[in-house]
Parts: C-alpha cells; structure tokens; sequence
C-alpha cells in the first residue's frame, strides 16, 4: 500500500464579489496593517487593482504597490520587491493577478524578511522560514499558485527556471472572485485554461501523485473540459467564467501536493529562454507529451479520456486514449493555441538547450513515463514539424 502526504493550509475563499471582503478577511485574520500590494502592469491597466487598493486603505491599512515584474518573473525584480518590502516594514504580501504576480508575490515574502536570493532557497544553501503572510487574489483561471507550495522564478543570469517549493510558501489566504476574470481576454482565457488543464492530468498521472491528488484532478478534468470551450467563445459567461476558476483551484490543489511533469519541463524551459507565456507553453507541448505518455499505464491514461468526455465507458482503453490524444489536440487547435514553429525567437539550434533545460527540471523524474533528453528531443522534433 502506497504511503503519502496531503497538505494544505491556505484558507479559500471563492465567489462572485469576494474581493470585496478582503479588507474584513484581513483584520479578522490580524496579519498587521502595512501592506506590499504586488501586481502587474496589465493587471493594474485593467482596473482590477485600484478598487482593491482602495476599499484597504479605506480600511485603515497602509498599502504600497510594487508592479515590477514580467510575465516570466524574474530574481531581479523579486529582489526589488523584497527591498521594497523592508524599506516600507510591510507586514503581509498581497498579490491580485496570474501566476507571475503570484510567485513574484510568495518569493517576496520569503525573501523581504529573510535576505538572500531565490537562488539560495531553490539550491538549499537557505532554509524556508520567518516567511510573510501571502494573500493570493487571482485574475485568471490557470495556475493554481494561490494554494501551492511553489513559484517559479527566472533566473536572469542563466534563464533556469528555479522552482521554490515549500509547505510555508503556501498562501495564508486565497481570495477567488471570478469578476475579476470576466476581462481576460480570449486568447489568455486558452492559454491559461490549458495550463490548468495540465496541471490536472500531471498531477493526476505523475508518479508521487496520491488518491487525494488524484479525486481533486479528475474533478478538475470534468469542469476545465466542459468550461474551456464555453468561455473561450463567450467570456462574459458567468457561469462558465465561475467554473473555469473553480476548475483550476482545484487543478492547483492538484498537483500542489503531487507534483507536474514533462510537459511543465519543457514550457519552462521555453519560458526561461525566450520568454514564453508559461500557459502558451504548456498548451504547445501537452498533446506530444501526452503521445508519449500514454503507452504507460494505459488503463489511467483511459480514465483520462473518460473525465474530460472524450470517450465512453464502452471505449477500450486503447480506443479511450487514442481519442484522448486526438481530443487534446483539437480542443487546443480550437482555442487557436499557436504552433511551436510561430512562437517568437524559437530555433531548431536551440533544441538541445531546451533539453538540457528540461532534464535539469526537478519535476522531470516525476514524469509518469521515465523520460530521457533522446525522448525530449524527439518530442521537441515531433512539436516542430506538427
């Protein structure tokens, strides 16, 4: 029988106008009252900050707003926001947008307190502790970051992405109004959408998945598949809107306590190199990935097809993933997902950096099949002329 661990301490709060709340959910929860505010600039050009920033300092906090960051979150800006945080003796990080502000937002709060640089925690020469309280407030049903033990950041110098991972890292408080999403447009709402989706199926497949893990992703799956398509097409849908950031709370869940895999390997890979939206990444490379996988422990890969509705239960398994794969590829053609050979910068002469990337990717033995660079490449190869 298979030993494991589930955790998650963060404190959920999900709903149409939640954000409204966040002022009363703060001082019942007696963080302090100096708050670094972390988000980015098509966050804030949106209009989706200055209501929050207003409603807490209406409340009687101090709020200083730090917006210096990319869409690829770098050591360097994270760096400044810790600065930022010291110079202002901030007591909590609250951090409103996708994954970038997310995982800038946990990173300054592990470092604003403590010192050091992302680099001497993901390599160990730090220990996780004394980290800021961290209130995630997301703006796009993707990347699950405000349950997670995890960010991701760019190592400028190197263009690795380093991996932080601790159970403290977790946010105190997640916030999930899908108002705040209504805005995304289309073509974010696809590239984030699929990269929930993967974290469904790697935290579903990967090997230190565990049951808990495994229920949350199956759920995941049902409501991402049947949502996606719904609010691509029409993104002031309230429900689907609704259900899509549902879906990818509990993707986060998910893999938040397992792990990702191959798929996250390469698109970070590509994220740290040429800068590459980590969702349009991840949607590239899933169904290749996926072809790959599937010959490994078919009958799971079958579930698979069976939860987001691509076969049936009278499918054989082989049938279910054969449909799988072919699902999988047409739903991202039909979110207009670009090609791997139309992303900018990408080069054929690159590809044994990109593998080189990916098997230094800590989540690379997680993959559900043993995957070597040769398996890489070939699926980079495969990527490239599909």
């Amino acid at each position: 029988m298979k030993e494991y661990s589930y955790f998650c301490s963060t404190r959920i709060e999900m709903g149409k106008g939640k954000t409204k709340e966040l002022p009363e959910l703060l001082n019942s929860l007696e963080m302090g009252t100096s708050i670094l505010l972390v988000s980015d600039p098509g966050v804030i050009r949106a209009g989706l900050v200055t209501p929050i920033h207003s409603a807490l300092e209406e409340a009687g906090f101090r709020v200083t707003l730090f917006d210096g960051l990319s869409q690829n979150p770098r050591d360097t800006e994270c760096l400044e926001g810790a600065a930022l945080f010291r110079e202002v003796a901030a007591d909590v990080v609250v951090a409103i947008g996708g994954g970038s502000a997310m995982d800038t937002g946990k990173t300054i709060a592990l470092c604003g307190p403590n010192g050091g640089t992302p680099a001497d925690y993901a390599d160990g020469r730090l220990s996780y502790s004394n980290i800021a309280p961290i209130v995630c407030v997301p703006t796009t049903a993707g990347t699950g970051s405000e349950v997670t033990r995890s960010a991701v950041i760019t190592e400028a110098t190197t263009h690795r992405k380093m991996t932080l991972k601790h159970a403290a890292l977790r946010p105190t408080l997640a916030v999930l109004d899908p108002v705040l999403t209504y805005s995304v447009p289309p073509a974010v709402t696809a590239a984030t959408g699929v990269d929930a989706l993967v974290h469904a199926i790697e935290g579903y497949t990967c090997k230190v998945t565990n049951p808990i893990s495994q229920a949350l992703g199956a759920k995941a799956m049902r409501t991402i598949a049947a949502a996606l398509p719904a609010v691509y097409a029409n993104g002031q849908d309230e429900e689907a809107r609704h259900a899509m950031l549902e879906g990818s709370l509990m993707a986060g869940l998910c893999f938040g306590s397992a792990d990702v895999a191959a798929v996250h390997c390469l698109a970070e890979a590509l994220g740290g190199l040429y800068d590459t939206p980590h969702g349009v990444a991840n949607s590239v490379f899933l169904p290749y990935v996926l072809k790959f996988n599937a010959t490994e422990n078919k009958p799971m890969h079958a579930r698979l097809a069976r939860y987001m509705g691509f076969a049936v239960d009278a499918d054989s398994d082989d049938q279910a993933i054969d449909k799988l794969i072919g699902g999988i590829a047409a739903l991202t053609e039909s979110l207009n997902i670009p090609k791997l050979k139309d992303l900018p910068g990408i080069k054929e002469e690159d590809f044994p950096r990109i593998v080189e990337l990916s098997m230094k990717n800590g989540s690379t033995p997680s993959n559900v099949r043993t995957i070597t660079a040769e398996d890489y490449l070939a699926i980079l190869e495969e990527a490239y002329r599909s």
